[in-house]
């Protein structure tokens, strides 16, 4: 008897996922989802196209010098030397300005001063040197490093953490798992599902289901397109470098992994959210601000977050730069991270308990379209 309820309970999950996923998808009031997760992607486009006509400008320069330049050779530039020292170890510089200042006199009597200006630039092809030069003489060196693989993955982490995680997912969750139940009495349909013969707990699972799919299906390939846009700019062999010696075919799986986790966290919550509450702006900016301060709460309290487990699991650590506020390098760092086997238990329990509640309220659930 057990064996032949939960059969026909799961055909009913799989019937109530059939029907929610085409209105998940196509749903007008959740188009807007759509663009949050393509928010990222676009960002790392419009870097990569940056940064790609940046290196062809530096090629560009580095063909026009008259000798092959290595970055040894731009770090032998020192303050003080001649131009000519300059151009014996560099060479002729392919861009030159020059031009002359006239210092006013120090005294009514005495006559201005003409002082020569000029600058140097030369680039090995991935990294730029500017020079200045002062009545024939270095006063200024400064080397602009080109793209850097290890910066340029610290920065992806940036945005995985504070902009895809922290907004895109969380709202995108809230956008779809609080109108599971409350775009349904919107539309003064949810009757239909609690008049069929189904349980209301089985009706509840199908929809979190649902929902977890459409979301993970949309934020997984978000995902996948910013790692590629990501990766776009770099050469074959630095890409090959990059994914199969430096770990990042391993951090882009634990990407997927933590996206996947942060829909499973934050769709029960705000699943649960969106059978308790009529208007969803209060719970979704109590969760937001508890998940914004939550470097700050006791280990107990943290504990009961999504940001605090999805954060022990990300691959990168973003570092703080001197001179950060305290305040703000603990937002950034991760100052009480957990193993990952304890944060996947951890939003696994915490979205459990979620869910158990939610179980809770949908047998409660009342309607009453006339109040909406």
């Amino acid at each position: 008897m057990t064996g032949m309820m939960t059969r026909i309970w799961w055909a009913q999950i799989k019937a109530v996922i059939r029907l929610e996923m085409r209105k998940t998808f196509f749903a007008k009031r959740g188009l807007w989802i759509y663009l949050v997760a393509a928010l990222p992607v676009l960002i790392f486009m419009a870097y990569a196209v940056a940064t790609s006509h940046q290196q062809s400008r530096r090629e560009g320069i580095a063909r026009q010098s008259t000798r092959r330049l290595a970055y040894q050779d731009l770090l032998a530039v020192k303050t003080g030397m001649t131009s000519r020292e300059v151009v014996a170890i560099l060479g002729k510089p392919p861009l030159n300005f020059h031009w002359t200042e006239h210092k006013s006199p120090e005294t009514e009597k005495g006559e201005s001063v003409e002082v020569s200006h000029e600058d140097y630039q030369y680039s090995d092809g991935q990294n730029d040197l500017y020079v200045g030069l002062v009545d024939g003489k270095v006063e200024s060196v400064n080397i602009q490093e080109g793209n850097n693989l290890g910066q340029d993955s610290i920065m992806f982490a940036g945005v995985f953490q504070f902009f895809f995680l922290r907004l895109a997912i969380f709202f995108g969750c809230l956008g779809i798992f609080m109108n599971l139940f409350r775009g349904e009495v919107l539309d003064r349909s949810l009757h239909f599902y609690f008049l069929a013969p189904i349980r209301r707990e089985v009706l509840m699972a199908g929809k979190f289901l649902a929902g977890l799919l459409a979301t993970c299906t949309i934020f997984v390939t978000s995902e996948v397109l910013q790692t590629v846009a990501f990766l776009w700019h770099f050469s074959p062999s630095t890409r090959d470098v990059y994914l199969y010696h430096n770990h990042g075919l391993e951090h882009a799986a634990i990407y997927l992994g933590v996206t996947v986790l942060a829909c499973v966290g934050y769709g029960a919550f705000f699943l649960v959210a969106g059978m308790m509450f009529r208007n969803p702006i209060l719970p979704a900016a109590v969760i937001l601000i508890w998940e914004a301060i939550n470097p700050f709460l006791p280990a107990v309290l943290k504990q009961f977050s999504v940001i605090y487990y999805l954060k022990s699991l990300c691959p990168v650590e973003i570092p703080s730069a001197p001179g950060t506020p305290p305040i703000l390098a603990l937002l950034v760092s991760n100052s009480d991270p957990v193993s990952a086997p304890v944060a996947v238990l951890g939003i696994v329990i915490v979205a459990l308990i979620a869910l158990y509640a939610s179980s809770i309220q949908v047998r409660r659930m009342e309607i009453n379209y006339t109040t909406e």
